[in-house]
């Protein structure tokens, strides 16, 4: 039977028909349904199963899509801090005249910067003979200092040395392999050598290590060695040339821009290759990625939804007397088919701004939370060596955060129109033998 309390309320103003939608006896009994009596308790815990996983639906949908988001952030930001947005080369011949081009190019509106670069592949080996794979880069030291990635994250040394032509500068995660310090000697060894009558020896010769960078990106602290530009030119037999200029433009997205522009004021020809190109199988397994874990997660939320139908369907059930006398006193299908949405409809309502809530907790958490479960574990979670990141990111975009929601509201609010049409069709005859 419905409670006194309903009855009352019903009673008052000749019938319930006269009120209005979602008025406040609508949710008078939406909310006395919401609430467990003792022959409901199995009802009950299935519309909490259903709050639960919608809970955690929308909190992993938020949670890995900001992981990825911040994933790509960071990577974006280490490979563009590092490379130019776009890379110059030449075509009818090696660039000899590079400082006036460099100059000519660095001048192009859009363009920050523009640095002539002589890269090569070695051997590099410390003083223990531990031995690693290097890609040196010549780079001028004026230039070096314009690259904030590099110069603002110099751990141990300096670039004195560097500015004096009298070292070079590795990565952290080098220098660890290799057993190396600011100030020891790191040698290497380069295939493209002297040419003697016996063939091409490869070439020896050993460096100080003026300094040591860290970025965060295990890939370049582990492979990148920074060389000043007349030495590198001397070292791959490269006097007076250098390979490529790198831009860095001021805006990353206007490269197709400031294409034709840097085409012009080159004055020759070139090739030009932009970040987007040398990256795009990355950042296209990326997206891909992405897009297919958004889809996967949101089953969770499917889930739960489908938990919502039924238990709604039991409650309709359970309630069948109750429906009668209410529409008895008057209550039209209406009345009664928004009662049973708003029932259901406030647990993925609930049930969603506390996966929400959840969520953005772990998410401004996510480090310590990856540290901690790190050391209950006693493995490397998110392991640098695997993910080129030595930090676990999460970044949250409002656009992503507002579309999840909405999806797990619509399916929520989907989910109930079932049940409560179901209810609304009930006439009293037929409510009342359900008991």
């Amino acid at each position: 039977m419905a409670d006194a309390a309903v009855s009352q309320q019903g009673s008052k103003s000749g019938s319930a028909a006269a009120s209005r939608p979602f008025s406040a006896f609508e949710r008078l009994v939406a909310w006395r349904y919401l609430r467990a009596r003792r022959k409901e308790a199995f009802i009950s815990v299935i519309a909490g199963f259903s709050f639960i996983g919608i809970m955690l639906g929308v909190a992993t949908l938020i949670i890995v899509m900001a992981v990825m988001n911040g994933f790509r952030t960071e990577l974006i930001s280490r490979i563009l801090g590092i490379n130019g947005h776009m890379i110059v080369q030449p075509v009818d011949g090696p660039f000899t005249d590079y400082a006036a081009l460099t100059d000519r190019l660095g001048a192009v509106p859009g363009i920050k910067v523009a640095l002539p670069l002589v890269e090569g592949q070695t051997l590099a080996s410390g003083a223990g003979g531990a031995g690693t794979g290097a890609l040196v880069r010549g780079i001028r030291a004026e230039d070096l200092s314009k690259v904030k990635t590099i110069s603002d994250n110099i751990k141990s040394g300096d670039l004195v040395g560097f500015a004096a032509n009298q070292g070079v500068l590795i990565g952290s995660r080098m220098a660890d392999q290799l057993g190396l310090q600011a100030g020891d000697s790191i040698t290497l060894i380069s295939p493209e050598g002297d040419v003697t009558p016996m063939g091409i020896n490869p070439r020896v010769k050993s460096y100080k290590v003026s300094g040591i960078f860290e970025i965060g990106m295990s890939e370049y602290d582990a492979t990148i060695i920074y060389m000043p530009l007349e030495e590198a030119q001397l070292y791959f037999n490269a006097e007076g040339l250098v390979q490529s200029i790198e831009l860095f433009a001021d805006n990353p997205e206007s490269v197709d821009e400031l294409r034709p522009k840097v085409e012009q004021a080159a004055g020759r020809q070139i090739a030009i290759t932009d970040w987007r190109q040398r990256n795009q199988t990355f950042f296209s397994a990326l997206q891909v990625e992405r897009n297919v874990m958004f889809m996967i997660l949101t089953l969770i939320v499917l889930v739960a939804a489908l938990n919502i139908i039924s238990g709604l369907i039991m409650l309709v059930k359970d309630k069948g007397s109750d429906i009668a006398i209410l529409r008895t006193m008057g209550a039209t299908s209406g009345s009664i088919m928004r009662i049973f949405f708003m029932t259901g409809a406030a647990i993925g309502l609930v049930g969603t701004f506390a996966g929400v809530l959840l969520g953005v907790i772990v998410c401004a958490n996510i480090e310590s939370i990856r540290a901690f479960f790190s050391w209950l574990s006693g493995t490397v979670l998110f392991d640098p060596q695997l993910y080129f990141l030595s930090q676990l990111p999460a970044k949250m975009e409002f656009g992503e955060t507002v579309s999840v929601i909405v999806m797990a509201l619509t399916l929520s609010f989907f989910a109930t129109i079932f049940p409560a049409w179901r209810a609304s069709k009930l006439d009293p005859v037929q409510a009342l033998r359900y008991e």
